[in-house]
């Protein structure tokens, strides 16, 4: 049995919870035109009524609905949290969201979100590179020396978020996770994305750990290359 229209049950949802709210929007895959049967909704309500921001489930129009509930202030809490860990999961959010109410309040939010995505998340230090370049280095030694399967999956797993992470960061792009950093790649370079995917893929498949390994290496390489000798983290200058 198919789901009701997305549009019409979030505007249900709103117009039975949220009357006397000052601005609803539509977001996540629904609008992207991606959702599959285990899709929900996602409804971001802006209320002056509402003193503290809160998220609920539920199921509602024949839908489960994530609701995100903020004043007209309080998103920006979410703004520069995310900005700080560079996962803009609810600027994104927002941005690509379509409006189902507004009293003339959605255009300026949308704004500074758009403008929150495009300035993109703050330089990473030398620091921090170098601090990377040596995590991963670390766990990229763990996967060349082990041998024991089960642990071989999991090293794999922290090596392709490392490596996803270094690479977009390094760039000045947006990172993200599970499903999103694959499409945080896409966003930067599809190239180097189908390249990603065919390494780890062919380790999962095969147990072949060459080119997975170079990967490492080719993204490592600008930067110096791996990093162990003479790594300190946290020593008295």
């Amino acid at each position: 049995m198919s789901k009701p229209n997305p549009t019409k049950a979030a505007h249900q949802f709103v117009e039975k919870y949220f009357p006397d709210c000052q601005g609803a929007l539509l977001a996540g895959s629904t609008v992207r035109g991606e959702y599959t049967a285990t899709s929900d909704l996602d409804i971001v309500i802006f209320d002056t009524s509402i003193s503290q921001s809160y998220r609920e489930s539920r199921f509602e129009f024949g839908w489960p609905v994530e609701v995100f509930v903020h004043n007209l202030t309080s998103y920006r809490q979410f703004f520069e949290s995310d900005k700080q860990r560079a996962r803009p999961s609810m600027p994104r959010m927002i941005a690509e969201a379509i409006t189902l109410k507004d009293t003339e309040v959605i255009q300026k939010i949308q704004e500074e979100a758009q403008q929150l995505l495009d300035d993109g998340p703050e330089e990473w230090t030398a620091d921090i590179i170098e601090t990377k370049r040596y995590f991963i280095t670390d766990a990229l030694d763990d996967f060349i020396g082990s041998s024991v399967r089960a642990e071989e999956l999991f090293i794999a797993n922290s090596l392709a978020e490392l490596i996803s992470e270094f690479v977009l960061r390094t760039n000045r792009r947006w990172i993200g996770a599970s499903k999103w950093i694959v499409r945080s790649l896409k966003h930067y370079d599809e190239e180097f994305t189908e390249r990603f995917v065919e390494a780890f893929d062919t380790f999962y498949r095969t147990g072949d750990k060459h080119e997975v390994i170079k990967l490492a290496d080719d993204v490592l390489k600008p930067f110096g290359g791996r990093l162990f000798e003479g790594f300190s983290l946290g020593k008295s200058k």
